[in-house]
C-alpha cells in the first residue's frame, strides 16, 4: 500500500518514522517543521512559538528524547506571571503570596467561597473552577488576550488541558509555603542545540519514504479509488491519504466538494500569530524560562528568555527573546510593516524593564496564519460536518489544525504513531 502524506511537520514525519507501508511526505516549504520551525541568525536561535517537549506519560516523553539522542536535555521550568508590576510564580494560583494581601485574599476567598453554577461555556468554566479573585485578576483577562474571542462564546470541548489545583495547594500558595502546580511542565525536554526545529530534523533522519519538498499542493482528486494529489506541474498518486495540513488548505484542495461541508469550514474558527524575535548584545539578568502578560498594557502575552530554553540559542554573553502576540488577520497590529511592529514590542518591553533597548542587536517578525484553534460553541457542529465528509472520502486526519484540536506536540507525536501503528495492521 502506498501511502500519501500531506505535510511535513510533526504529524507527518511521525507518521513517517512509524510507518512500515511505502510512503511520500508532500511538504510545501523549503525545509520540513510546520509549527515547530526554528529561525537561525547571526549566532541566535529563535523557535516560531514557545515550545517544549512535556507530557503525562512518561513512555511517549522517552520515546521523544530517544529521537533526539545526544540532542536531548532535560530542564526544569522557571515561568512567571507579570502582575501588578510584579513577578508572580506561574502558574498564578500557586504564587498567591507573592501578591498584595488584598488580592492575596481576595483570591483565596474566591476559592473558598466558590458556588457558582455549573458551567454551560469557558467563561463560566473559570469562575466555577478558579472563584471570582483568581479569574477575574489573571485567568479571564489572559484568556481573553490570546483567544480575542469573547470567553462566554467559548465551548468546554477543550478544558480538560488546564489543570485545576487542589484547594489544599491553593491555601499553602496564600500562605507562602510553596508548591508547585502543572506538575507535567515542571520538567521538560528541549533540544540542546538547534532549537526546536532539531526534533524535526532528527525525525526527517530516520529511514523511510521520501519527503517532497517545495510541492504546494493545488487539487487532490479521486481517480478509480486512487487518490491523485497535483501542485499544478506534476501528480502524484497514492492508495492512501493522510493529510496534516491544515483543514482549510485540504478542504480548498479537494474537488467538488459539498457546499454544506465549506459552509462548515468557513465557520470553524482560529487565531493567527506574530513571534516577534529579539537578539541581545548583552545576557538579560531574567533566569526565567517564559513570562505571561495579562494586562491591556503590552501587546504581547508572552514572552520566552530562548537563551534559557538552552544556552546555545544564543552567543557567549548575550540572549534571545520571542515575543509571541495572538492576532486576526483583520488586525491592524497584524497588517503592520515588521519595523513598526518591532518598535512597538521592543518600546514596551524596555518600559517593564524585560530588556534594555539599548541592546538589541537583531530582531525579525514572524508570522503564524494559523496559530490557535478556537472552541467556539458551534465549533463541534461544523467540525463533524467536515469529519463525516473526509470519513466518506477515506482520507485521514493528523495534527493540531488537520483534526483542528488544541493539541499539544506531545500528543501529536502519539497520535502520528497510533496512527501508523493502526496502518501497519493492514496490508
Amino acid at each position: 500500500m502506498k501511502i500519501g502524506i500531506l505535510g511535513g511537520g510533526l504529524a507527518g514525519l511521525s507518521l513517517r518514522g512509524f510507518l512500515k507501508h511505502d510512503t511520500e511526505v508532500m511538504e510545501k516549504e523549503p525545509e520540513c517543521g510546520g509549527l515547530c520551525r526554528s529561525v537561525q541568525a547571526d549566532g541566535f536561535t529563535f523557535d516560531q512559538g514557545g515550545h517544549m517537549l512535556f507530557s503525562r506519560d512518561n513512555g511517549l516523553l522517552g520515546a521523544l528524547a530517544k529521537i533526539l539522542g545526544a540532542n536531548a536535555a532535560k530542564r526544569r521550568r522557571n515561568n512567571k506571571v507579570y502582575y501588578d508590576e510584579r513577578f508572580i510564580k506561574y502558574p498564578f494560583e500557586n504564587g498567591l503570596a507573592g501578591l498584595a494581601k488584598k488580592d492575596n485574599f481576595e483570591c483565596l476567598y474566591g476559592c473558598l467561597k466558590n458556588d457558582y453554577p455549573a458551567p454551560n461555556n469557558f467563561k463560566e468554566w473559570l469562575y466555577y473552577n478558579f472563584g471570582k479573585g483568581l479569574t477575574d485578576k489573571y485567568l479571564l483577562p489572559y484568556n481573553k488576550k490570546i483567544w480575542k474571542f469573547a470567553p462566554e462564546k467559548m465551548g468546554l470541548e477543550w478544558v480538560a488541558r488546564i489543570p485545576k489545583p487542589p484547594l489544599e495547594d491553593i491555601v499553602k500558595s496564600s500562605l507562602g509555603i510553596e508548591t508547585e502546580g502543572y506538575l507535567h511542565q515542571l520538567h521538560y525536554l528541549y533540544p540542546r542545540q538547534g532549537g526546536i526545529q532539531a526534533l524535526v530534523r532528527s525525525l526527517e533522519s530516520i529511514k523511510g519514504g521520501p519527503v517532497t519538498k517545495g510541492f504546494t499542493i493545488k487539487e487532490i482528486t479521486n481517480d478509480k479509488g486512487d487518490w491523485v494529489v497535483s501542485n499544478g506541474a506534476s501528480s502524484k498518486r497514492y492508495d492512501k491519504l493522510i493529510s496534516t495540513i491544515p483543514i482549510f488548505d485540504l478542504i480548498n484542495s479537494i474537488a467538488s466538494v459539498p457546499e454544506g461541508v465549506l459552509a462548515a469550514m468557513l465557520n470553524l474558527k482560529y487565531n493567527s500569530a506574530l513571534i516577534v524575535m529579539l537578539g541581545l548584545a548583552r545576557d538579560n539578568p531574567l533566569g526565567y524560562t517564559a513570562v505571561y502578560f495579562p494586562g491591556k498594557d503590552t501587546p504581547y502575552h508572552r514572552v520566552c528568555f530562548m537563551h534559557n530554553f538552552s544556552p546555545r540559542n544564543a552567543p557567549s554573553g548575550k540572549a534571545a527573546l520571542i515575543a509571541e502576540i495572538t492576532c486576526k488577520e483583520a488586525d491592524a497590529f497584524w497588517q503592520r510593516e515588521d519595523q513598526v511592529v518591532l518598535r512597538s514590542v521592543i518600546n514596551s518591553l524596555d518600559k517593564k524593564k524585560i530588556i534594555d533597548k539599548r541592546n538589541i542587536e537583531l530582531g525579525r517578525v514572524h508570522r503564524i496564519k494559523y496559530a490557535y484553534v478556537i472552541y467556539d460553541l458551534d465549533y463541534q457542529k461544523n467540525l463533524s460536518v467536515i469529519r463525516q465528509y473526509l470519513k466518506k472520502q477515506e482520507i485521514m486526519l493528523c495534527g493540531r489544525f488537520a483534526e483542528f484540536e488544541y493539541i499539544n506536540m506531545d500528543e501529536v507525536f502519539r497520535r502520528g504513531r497510533m496512527l501508523a501503528r493502526h496502518l501497519n495492521n493492514y496490508s
